[in-house]
């Protein structure tokens, strides 16, 4: 009477691993301790174009044309098979004749319970295509900031060349009320070329507002103070970074401020001194335009809101922010305040 051997655990663990090869629609690869092929699936046969009679026993080195033999993952496997690292996703470029490729590969330490040895379970992912799209769309975002960037340039040159012409045409005119009228033109567009000059150097629109309205002061201040010994302007400004569209909005209230302490605080060449500061409190923030001139007029009835009123007070509720004026004892203090979100308790 004849006995049939029982088959031992690795026998079943063999035969196992070699049913899932054979049965996985994705490149798969075993392999031996000395990185040598066990089997392989049909699909990696298929991908790499590699003949099935020339795939059992062969190191993966001499795969193909050879070019699988890549140091780097060929010491990672060496250190995978002996329990020393793992290759969870590894990125590789295969170079074949047929054209480069990229590739994710997972490898697997396998260990038999009788010790006879270790074998490497290698899945092979060709990510080529997702790379390229993931290329193309860098590329798109980049030529994107580029025209964008090109774009605020031209935006900032146009408005400067606009101001000029402005400025041209107030010499020309004879009365003072339009010549005011085009000055403060000219001072809002500035306002708005001098943010888009921050935007060229900022990150996806954020501006750094110290340096954007310390420009801004400066312009105005060249343009609009003829005695910087009688009339001095100064900005503090902390560290804060905005979104573009929230920049422009404090510009132009800055602009509008300033231009209104210039004209109407300091009558008769009167010395003085003018502020901007802006501080933010968390989600808060407030901006200050002070002066030391003459202050409220006694009679706030007689003093007829113009349209840079007009202005401010549409910034600021689009801002979400409110108007306080109070007397600065001497001069006048306007503010805006915006202040943080109440903190909901439960």
């Amino acid at each position: 009477m004849s006995t049939t051997p029982l088959a031992t655990s690795s026998d079943i663990a063999l035969n196992l691993a070699l049913s899932l090869i054979s049965a996985s629609v994705a490149p798969v690869l075993l392999l031996d301790g000395d990185l040598s092929v066990v089997a392989a699936s049909q699909s990696f046969l298929e991908t790499f174009d590699i003949g099935t009679d020339r795939v059992a026993g062969v190191k993966m080195a001499d795969l193909g044309g050879g070019e699988w033999n890549t140091p780097s993952l060929w010491a990672l496997l060496k250190a995978t098979a002996y329990g020393q690292a793992a290759i969870p996703a590894y990125e590789m470029d295969l170079a074949s004749p047929s054209g480069s490729r990229r590739l994710v590969l997972n490898a697997q330490r396998l260990v038999y319970g009788d010790g006879q040895g270790v074998r490497l379970l290698l899945s092979i992912q060709d990510v080529t295509e997702q790379r390229d799209r993931a290329q193309q769309k860098d590329d798109l975002i980049r030529d994107k900031a580029v025209l964008i960037e090109e774009m605020r340039h031209r935006i900032a040159n146009s408005l400067q060349i606009i101001a000029s012409i402005l400025l041209q045409g107030v010499r020309k005119l004879s009365s003072d009320e339009s010549r005011d009228y085009l000055r403060d033109a000219h001072q809002r567009i500035m306002s708005v070329a001098a943010v888009q000059r921050q935007l060229s150097g900022a990150e996806l629109g954020d501006v750094d507002l110290r340096d954007y309205l310390t420009d801004l002061c400066r312009s105005i201040g060249d343009s609009m103070i003829r005695d910087h010994d009688r009339l001095t302007l100064s900005a503090t400004i902390d560290d804060t970074l905005v979104s573009s569209g929230k920049a422009v909005s404090l510009g132009l209230i800055v602009t509008e401020l300033l231009i209104n302490a210039i004209k109407h605080a300091f009558p008769k060449q009167r010395p003085g001194r003018i502020t901007l500061d802006y501080r933010s409190q968390g989600e808060g923030w407030t901006l200050t335009v002070r002066d030391d001139g003459v202050g409220l007029p006694p009679d706030p009835s007689i003093a007829k809101p113009g349209l840079g009123a007009g202005i401010i007070r549409a910034l600021a509720q689009q801002l979400g922010a409110v108007i306080v004026i109070t007397d600065a004892e001497p001069g006048v203090r306007v503010s805006i305040v915006c202040a943080p979100p109440p903190l909901h308790t439960s």
